[in-house]
């Protein structure tokens, strides 16, 4: 399924965590195929649209989910939207993951802003009839969310926080160190994802952050270098699996 551009709903935008929004939209979804994708808002009184990844998506009703961080003017902006607000969104973008090599027993890994596409992922395999577990890190205690929507969902779940107010004290990968696993997934900032490469024992996928001009591919402003040549990470990723990476 192509990109697609669209006009979407703001149905709820409200804070769950200390400085993070839920926005629910409603419209097109059709283009969004695979958990792992983003999309690209934009945002009146800003140039650039401002990527976020799909937290859940609803082909029946529509609903688009996305959990994002106010980091900047963008994201403030945005979180000012209220119910009935209109928003332009290109969907559909990058390659997602790929649930077919989870194995049985696959391991999320989400850290912060890159706990969302978690949920999504978590929810696809739990329909596959695979078994997840799902570490989810934080700094501290005030940005934790999600935890229960996960158990919800049927995964075993974990909370880590840097400063110990909460679940496990460390990171990701010291409750990553723990467990058994078939397969990994991972998403959140490069030093928590280059800790997951070394700390991990099976193969795997990571989601990466780039700052992007267009989205789509056509600008070549998020570029990287991979062990098979360079990779534009909003069109051949944001998803790159493990034995491609070069740190």
């Amino acid at each position: 399924m192509a990109m697609k551009q669209g006009i979407f709903e703001v149905i709820k935008n409200e804070q769950i965590a200390e400085s993070v929004m839920k926005i629910v939209l409603v419209g097109d979804v059709s283009a969004i195929t695979a958990p792992g994708q983003f999309v690209n808002i934009k945002i009146d009184g800003f140039f650039l649209r401002r990527p976020l990844s799909v937290c859940d998506c609803s082909r029946r009703s529509g609903e688009l989910t996305l959990v994002y961080k106010i980091v900047g003017e963008g994201t403030r902006a945005l979180a000012g939207y209220r119910e009935g607000s209109k928003l332009d969104l290109l969907t559909g973008l990058g390659n997602g993951y790929d649930t077919a090599l989870s194995g049985e027993r696959p391991l999320l890994l989400g850290g912060g802003a890159g706990v969302p596409p978690m949920f999504f992922l978590c929810r696809s395999l739990v329909a596959a009839g695979k078994s997840p577990t799902a570490v989810l890190g934080f700094n501290t205690k005030k940005e934790i969310f999600y935890e229960e929507e996960f158990r919800k969902l049927g995964a075993q779940v974990i909370v880590t926080t840097a400063d110990g107010s909460y679940g496990t004290a460390g990171f990701v990968t010291d409750a990553m160190r723990t467990l058994s696993y078939t397969y990994f997934y991972a998403c959140g900032p490069q030093p928590m994802l280059h800790a997951v490469y070394e700390a991990s024992e099976t193969s795997g996928q990571f989601s990466f952050e780039e700052r992007m001009g267009c989205g789509f591919g056509a600008c070549m402003g998020c570029s990287c270098r991979t062990k098979y040549g360079e990779k534009r990470i909003c069109k051949d990723g944001p998803v790159l699996v493990k034995e491609e990476i070069i740190w």
